[in-house]
């Protein structure tokens, strides 16, 4: 069994996972605005006490930049956590191999394993939450790039002389998808949307993800996430269609977008997913 750890700017969570993908134990927290890791470690520890067996490997999603060849994380949305070497602290804290990589790529990973990809060999994962983030898995392999930062779809710019993002750069898909730019916008939390902003969300992320498979060659994508998962039928709807009109290659023309099946479950498979790679020893 593997313990899994989600790390995101609005909450916390950490369970015990088993090699079914099942998620036995779990547990959440808000996440404060300072002394993020006292507060992971804690969680942490509480899981593990829960855990029914001795756990072989620790999984942790986060939201990135990282750099996972040293095990750095800085997350955009947590700011103390900027340049923190998260992999050997989880490792001290828990005496276990500690793996750890972006949120969105072990989402790609859990949903390849046992969600909505499961079987799929070209696919693309997206989060659509407090960030926008992705995960590419080309041939069965996850993508991971130069620094282990292939799939940031968040940061592919769809408005030109469009908004700042938090990322320094301007137009970026996160600077208008996730749910801080859209609270920003409305006045009012994601789930209370109007369906214009719904839909354009949607919208957007069909116009980054039609773009993508033109450079990847992928035939699906799978989205999870609080903000996607929240709009529902009506923002993939939308993603779809903003595919359907503009990604006409031959190679591109059959993509197909997916709803995560993990649900809200999905970040702590995905974390899990990325223990059980990372002691297999797979790519």
């Amino acid at each position: 069994m593997y313990l899994a750890v989600d790390i995101g700017g609005t909450k916390l969570a950490a369970g015990v996972v088993g090699d079914d993908g099942r998620v036995i134990v779990r547990d959440r927290i808000a996440t404060p605005t300072r002394d993020v890791w006292s507060s992971i470690e804690r969680l942490v520890k509480r899981v593990m006490a829960a855990a029914p067996v001795p756990l072989v490997a620790v999984g942790v999603g986060c939201g990135g930049p990282m750099d996972p060849t040293v095990g750095t994380v800085s997350p955009l949305h947590i700011p103390s956590l900027r340049d923190f070497e998260l992999q050997n602290a989880l490792a001290e804290a828990t005496g276990l191999p500690t793996f750890v990589d972006n949120d969105a790529k072990a989402l790609t990973l859990g949903e390849a394993w046992c969600g909505a990809g499961r079987g799929e060999m070209n696919m693309v994962g997206v989060v659509v939450g407090t960030g926008v983030g992705g995960g590419i898995i080309s041939n069965g392999r996850l993508l991971g790039g130069r620094l282990g930062n292939a799939g940031h779809i968040g940061h592919m710019v769809v408005e030109p002389e469009g908004r700042p993002c938090a990322c320094g750069g301007v137009g970026c898909l996160e600077a208008y998808a996730c749910g801080p730019a859209i609270e920003a916008e409305t006045g009012r939390p994601p789930h209370r949307a109007p369906q214009a902003i719904i839909e354009r969300t949607g919208s957007l992320v069909g116009r980054a993800l039609a773009s993508l498979a033109a450079v990847v060659d992928f035939n699906v994508a799978v989205i999870g996430g609080s903000v996607a998962l929240g709009f529902g039928e009506p923002f993939f709807a939308a993603a779809q269609a903003e595919i359907a009109a503009r990604a006409k290659l031959s190679f591109t023309d059959h993509l197909e977008v997916r709803k995560a099946a993990l649900g809200e479950l999905a970040p702590l498979v995905g974390a899990a997913a990325l223990a059980r790679r990372g002691l297999l020893g797979l790519s």
